[in-house]
């Protein structure tokens, strides 16, 4: 088997606001490629803020963020966002747009030729299980599919790191339950490094390789559980035993993370 080697580290990174709120403080953290980890913790713990850091859209206060070279360019610094994409809590999509318009916005922001995009549009739409529905307005959409519709978005830039926060937390159960299958079928096609943020144990779970479990003001890695389930995952794995045990495990770390 092939070692797998960091997609990037995080070094003693803190995060302190302009109002002297310290959202996290020394926190060490490297994610692999292929991995599929998961950040769980209280709210305010600072979850999200680690996301807003890797993907660029805060600065660290201090401590570096360390990519793989294939990531970096001492002459073009952003050519690590070609290689990002972000889906966020809501889906925010344009609603005078159609799902076609929307999932093709990343690609007309880049100037990419419709004519080329249309070809990644319609991949992503078929990914995401969307066919049927290119011309409608968001307003015509469920929640799940508005959120389909969201993660197509993200995947048409062809992204190799995925980062997710709480993208899945206003939805249903059942319809949640049908996404986290979705979404480890598209991670296992597609082969990128994903980072979410979940506050549902039974989730990260069955989504996760590693769950990562933050402690709280500041955040930090407290403590790391290994899922060492193979994939693919299937209802049986939600049903089993030994899920039951590593979301116990994953419960306890958090109580000993809030109590720290």
């Amino acid at each position: 088997m092939m070692e797998k080697f960091p997609v990037l580290t995080l070094d003693r990174i803190s995060k302190i606001y302009p109002n002297n709120t310290v959202a996290v403080k020394d926190l060490n953290l490297q994610v692999f490629a292929g991995d599929f980890v998961s950040l769980v913790g209280a709210s305010g713990c600072g979850k999200s803020t680690v996301l807003q850091l890797i993907s660029g859209l805060e600065k660290a206060s201090s401590g570096n963020i360390v990519w793989d070279e294939k990531y970096c360019d001492p002459l073009h610094d952003r050519l690590r966002d070609r290689h990002l994409a972000f889906v966020f809590q809501e889906a925010s999509l344009m609603p005078w747009a159609t799902v076609v318009d929307n999932i093709y916005l990343p690609l007309k922001l880049a100037r990419m030729p419709r004519n080329r995009g249309n070809l990644l549009v319609r991949e992503a739409i078929d990914l995401v299980g969307l066919i049927g529905f290119e011309n409608c307005y968001p307003r015509e959409l469920s929640g799940g599919m508005k959120m389909r519709v969201s993660i197509a978005r993200a995947l048409v830039t062809q992204p190799q790191i995925m980062l997710m926060d709480e993208p899945f937390g206003a939805l249903d159960e059942l319809t949640r339950e049908k996404l986290n299958s979705d979404l480890l079928t598209l991670w296992q096609e597609k082969h990128w490094t994903a980072i979410f943020v979940t506050h549902n144990i039974y989730e990260a779970v069955y989504l996760s390789n590693r769950v990562l479990v933050m402690s709280s003001h500041p955040g930090n890695i407290f403590d790391e559980v290994k899922i060492s389930v193979p994939y693919p995952r299937d209802e049986d794995f939600r049903t089993s035993t030994i899920f039951n045990e590593y979301c116990r495990q994953v419960s306890l770390k958090l109580r000993e993370a809030m109590r720290s």
